[in-house]
């Protein structure tokens, strides 16, 4: 059976392969166990200047992180989940501390755990093939992975307007909303690569490969997402977009309608909180987060819904806004009493 990921030194890079194409790269935990181990090497090792990310197969850079795993985990109460996303927010937090360039080819479908091992570097290039989203407030769940801390951060109200629709951003919306600080041509990146790999300096190479991607159809819209999405609540935001009665409007409350009332609530307080906290406080948020959903209903309904049995019709519990407390909610946010994630 070939490894799930794979390291290589290549002159003055170390290269990292996702290597799962036919599950879309999905992370699984000792896949985020080999990468922890191997970054922390090559940042004791001189002789690697920069590290590479990049993934098998032409579809994905990386779809999310085991998702099936983390329900079967959650539902036997093992502790398993909880140990996964422990360790997928110390890699995240590893990249975004990271000593040396760390450059993510995010070539093809990036979404929930493939962001996380991506978005925090300091070098992101999109291609053609990149889809960007952070879908998870249609599983019961919410953007994690360091989500409360880039969608923030953000121009305007771009973040919020993704993690509550789970909208997703192709090649030049992704590099227009500076989710990529690239674009270039898929064809290009075996270049890109080869020239890293000889000790050319990476702002150089990639400045010298990056093209205009075109117009970004998000462009069109960015006025009325920042107009739309500035409520304090979610009833507020969508009390704005059906005022709006837009046809933008419209199809973005239809969408946020569909979503899982509690994730709504939470996400939206999780980008609150984020968007003035340090890196490692926002990751400390996310596994309180965490625990709070696989106690729930609403994570293991939403996968059945639309990962195990994709009848795409989620019962949530409870199934309204109205129905979600601010008690609930607030108690997400409490340290646990099992004890606080830590880098």
């Amino acid at each position: 059976m070939d490894a799930e990921v794979l390291f290589e030194i290549r002159g003055a890079i170390g290269l990292i392969t996702l290597n799962r194409p036919k599950a879309l790269n999905a992370l699984t935990v000792p896949m985020v166990d080999a990468m922890r181990e191997m970054l922390a090497e090559w940042a004791a090792n001189d002789a690697v200047k920069a590290v590479v990310v990049t993934a098998a197969g032409d579809k994905a850079f990386c779809a999310g992180g085991d998702i099936r795993f983390l329900t079967e985990s959650g539902k036997a109460g093992d502790g398993g989940a909880a140990r996964f996303w422990g360790d997928e927010y110390r890699l995240n937090t590893e990249i975004k501390r990271y000593p040396k360039p760390y450059v993510a080819l995010i070539d093809g479908i990036t979404m929930g755990g493939g962001v996380g091992i991506s978005v925090h570097a300091p070098y992101r290039v999109a291609t053609e093939k990149t889809l960007f989203a952070m879908p998870e407030t249609g599983i019961g769940l919410f953007p994690d992975v360091g989500g409360g801390y880039f969608l923030p951060r953000l121009k305007g109200r771009m973040g919020y307007f993704l993690g509550l629709t789970g909208a997703r951003l192709k090649a030049a919306d992704t590099f227009h909303a500076g989710i990529a600080t690239h674009y270039t041509a898929s064809a290009n990146l075996p270049g890109v690569i080869e020239r890293l790999a000889a000790g050319e300096d990476v702002a150089a190479v990639l400045a010298s490969v990056h093209n205009d991607p075109g117009p970004a159809p998000i462009d069109a819209h960015i006025p009325d997402i920042d107009r739309l999405f500035v409520g304090d609540t979610v009833e507020g935001i969508l009390a704005a977009l059906d005022a709006d009665g837009g046809d933008f409007a419209k199809a973005q409350a239809a969408t946020i309608r569909t979503k899982s009332p509690t994730s709504l609530k939470l996400t939206l307080r999780q980008l609150q909180h984020g968007a003035t906290a340090e890196f490692e406080d926002n990751m400390k948020m996310e596994f309180r987060l965490g625990q709070f959903v696989l106690n729930g209903k609403d994570f293991y309904e939403g996968v059945r819904a639309v990962i195990v049995d994709k009848d795409q019709s989620p019962k949530w519990n409870p199934p309204s806004l109205a129905e979600v407390s601010d008690a609930a909610i607030e108690q997400a946010f409490a340290p646990l009493a099992t004890g606080d994630w830590t880098p």
